[in-house]
């Protein structure tokens, strides 16, 4: 083993030795010990993360009938990532930065699927304003063409939309 990866050995082992970490209050099911009942769960399956974990998880029921359920873990540098890294998801978060867009995907989750029943709710600009607000959001994942003309968000979207949202409106 040469001394670099010792070294690194050694820096993860004196970071799991550390106390506890900061855990800054948050809302969860109460009860005793359940404060941090995800944290503590994290902590128990990805303990050899020695940079830490984010994980986001979500149970929805769209006014559709369609239920999602969504979890994911990612180690903590993965979700800081890099320079390629970043230039891959500005364009997904981008998509996401206009008023129009956040309210195409409400309409579209809420059974609104069609390109003429878009255009017909207030609002949502000419039929050349939308046709690019929905290749802007299909371009960066958060829509998919389901028919000419139709449109959905994926299933493996719809629970990361609401933790998007979530996080920036708590």
């Amino acid at each position: 083993m040469d001394d670099a990866r010792l070294r690194a050995i050694e820096e993860r082992l004196a970071a799991l030795e550390r106390a506890a970490p900061h855990r800054a209050p948050a809302d969860g099911p109460e009860g005793a010990g359940a404060r941090f009942w995800v944290l503590d769960g994290l902590d128990a399956d990805a303990g050899a993360l020695p940079g830490g974990a984010v994980v986001y998880a979500g149970r929805v029921a769209l006014p559709t009938g369609e239920e999602y359920a969504w979890q994911r873990t990612h180690a903590a540098d993965q979700a800081r990532g890099d320079d390629a890294a970043d230039a891959a998801t500005a364009p997904v978060l981008a998509a996401l930065a206009h008023p129009v867009r956040l309210r195409l995907l409400r309409e579209v989750l809420s059974g609104c699927t069609s390109t003429a029943a878009l255009a017909a709710l207030p609002g949502l600009g000419t039929s050349g304003q939308l046709h690019h607000h929905l290749r802007q959001l299909t371009a960066a994942g958060w829509l998919r063409t389901t028919a000419r003309g139709a449109y959905a968000v994926p299933a493996e979207r719809v629970v990361p939309l609401h933790v998007v949202l979530a996080a920036v409106t708590a």
